[in-house]
């Protein structure tokens, strides 16, 4: 399928209930808008429908005769339309049965668990709503579960009679679990189930026939918690031996069976899918991520986190992997990662890629900053909005951190970060620009002030409640204090390598190109400046197996180049 094409993204393969059809979605520009097929999968041929300007997911009716879908604006690329689907009829007969309204809201349709429910979603950054038909009445209005308040977010499971709600209801600022009958499922008949911890961020849940099982995150860990529904006083938690490492729950499509699939890594862990036994409380590995070198052992490496006491006196982790033949000293070259923010963690996983720097004697290490939700919810409020420095301050606090400790030393420390990240990277070269060696900065979000100012560029309207509207005067000043383009000044900065792609839908490509052409006029620095325009690409990188080698290898080569290795 994707022979013949620079860039293919195949993405949202749903079956249809009697498995005779397949919709999915493609994108061969990577701008992120896919159009729908359907294929015959007894016949193998594609069918005459083709629904353009999409997300790429679609929703079965329980008959197989409609499919429910979410369609972007063309030129802000928001996610603001729900249409249904008669197979055999072209788009323009489609009927529109939601449209987001407010601007700031993004909105999406799927089934629930049980497979009875459509649901669509509205969302904004700290808000949303649902509503819901039964999967076997497509042509019923949706009904409203409880109409949106601001700050109140609930997600709904469905699970025989009754709705179950993830929810931050009442001030459950790290999440609870409520539950409701369906057919009195406003916010007056909700009752508590899993009560709000303060110490424990709730990620989410699976329901079974049997079982409750909920992801947690506790002082940073990730935690699976089994309940029983008729003993939770003999609730258990799963042991992971790892100090530094990673699981959640996987693809659990049953709801009678007493397995939970569930995915586990660390930094040093390939990735397995393992399937659990909640009664018998027994694991069989399924399948493990595959590591094409002979000489490769999990116990090559060592990991560890570490804890760092921020200018403000909160602990901020970072999680380290090495080869256990590297021994930190001022000498090692140190990779320090970070992204922080929208409340995205980035957990310590396996990567193969790694192993390249590592064996090279490079450190490996994920600074767990505020805007992430590493320790909670409060912990990504406290690097938001006028809150956003502690990102910043997070990140260069754990690399000086990490040199006091002796792992590295300035010559030798290097920082990446993405998109966000990359906002992260410019921010940091601006504030302390002698602290490290070389910066890689992914297509980056550097000129933040402009962007937010201007409602036309996709996905502004949805970003207020992370950075701000600086239509308003405190956010226009806050913005402007840490906006990497608007802070560029005449001085020595690291040596860079700045990446972005021409199709970008996340972060436009003129941003990083106009910061990029604004440092080079600089007449004081006499670092590196390198900025490479994938031509074909955008905010996800290159498609397929090898471009993306390519990319990394990119990468690798910049900093291998800056510590004089063998590349």
């Amino acid at each position: 399928m994707a022979e013949g094409f620079e860039y293919y993204q195949l993405s949202g393969v749903s079956i249809s209930p009697d498995n005779r059809l397949a919709s999915f979605g493609v994108d061969q520009v990577s701008r992120r808008i896919y159009t729908i097929s359907i294929k015959n999968l007894e016949s193998n041929e594609l069918l005459d429908d083709e629904l353009k300007g999409t997300t790429g997911r679609a929703t079965w009716s329980a008959d197989g005769a409609f499919l429910f879908y979410t369609k972007k604006d063309p030129e802000t690329l928001r996610a603001h339309q729900i249409y249904r689907h008669k197979l055999g009829d072209a788009q323009e007969l489609d009927v529109l049965v939601y449209e987001e309204q407010d601007d700031t809201f993004t909105c999406h349709v799927g089934k629930s668990k049980s497979r009875e429910l459509i649901v669509i979603t509205s969302s904004s950054t700290e808000t949303s709503e649902q509503r819901f038909i039964r999967t076997d009445a497509p042509l019923d209005d949706f009904r409203v579960i409880e109409p949106r308040q601001r700050g109140l977010e609930y997600y709904v499971e469905h699970f025989e009679d009754h709705f179950y709600l993830y929810t931050n209801a009442d001030g459950a600022k790290n999440y609870k679990v409520m539950r409701c009958p369906i057919d009195r499922c406003d916010r007056g008949h909700w009752e508590e189930l899993i009560p709000h911890r303060e110490e424990v961020l709730l990620d989410g849940f699976e329901i079974f026939k049997k079982f409750l099982v909920l992801e947690e995150r506790e002082k940073g860990n990730l935690n699976i918690h089994i309940r029983p529904w008729e003993d939770p006083d003999n609730a258990y938690y799963m042991s992971f031996d790892e100090e530094v490492y990673t699981a959640y729950t996987s693809t659990n499509l049953e709801f009678d069976t007493t397995i939970l699939r569930y995915g586990y890594t660390s930094l040093r862990q390939p990735t397995q899918v393992i399937d659990f036994d909640m009664e018998k409380q027994t694991k069989e590995v399924k399948k493990e991520q595959e590591v094409v070198d002979a000489n490769f052992k999990v116990g090559n490496y060592h990991t560890e986190k570490l804890w760092v006491t921020a200018r403000d006196g909160k602990q901020v982790a970072v999680s380290l992997i090495r080869h256990k033949d590297t021994m930190p000293s001022r000498e090692t070259p140190l990779l320090l990662y970070g992204y922080g923010s929208y409340g995205h963690t980035v957990d310590p996983v396996f990567s193969v890629s790694r192993l390249s720097l590592l064996d090279r004697g490079f450190i490996f290490a994920i600074a767990h900053i505020r805007g992430s939700s590493y320790l909670g919810r409060s912990w990504y409020e406290d690097g938001k909005m006028l809150h956003k420095l502690n990102t910043f301050y997070d990140f260069i606090d754990a690399a000086e951190f990490l040199i006091e400790l002796k792992y590295t030393s300035t010559p030798h420390l290097y920082a990446m970060g993405g998109s966000a990240g990359g906002l992260l990277m410019g921010a940091v070269m601006n504030m302390r620009p002698e602290l490290f060696n070389g910066i890689i900065s992914k297509v980056p979000f550097v000129d933040v002030l402009t962007t937010m100012l201007d409602e036309t560029i996709p996905l502004t309207t949805g970003e207020f409640d992370e950075w701000g509207n600086p239509k308003e005067k405190t956010f226009y000043e806050y913005i402007k204090s840490y906006s990497p383009y608007d802070n560029l000044k005449d001085q020595s900065y690291p040596h860079l390598l700045m990446t972005t792609g021409l199709h970008d839908s996340q972060v436009q490509y003129w941003e990083p190109a106009k910061y990029i052409a604004k440092m080079r006029q600089f007449e004081n620095n006499p670092a590196l400046v390198l900025f490479k325009t994938d031509m074909g690409f955008g905010h996800g990188g290159a498609s397929g197996r090898f471009q993306s080698i390519k990319e990394i290898a990119l990468d690798y080569a910049f900093l291998l180049a800056l510590e004089d290795a063998e590349v």
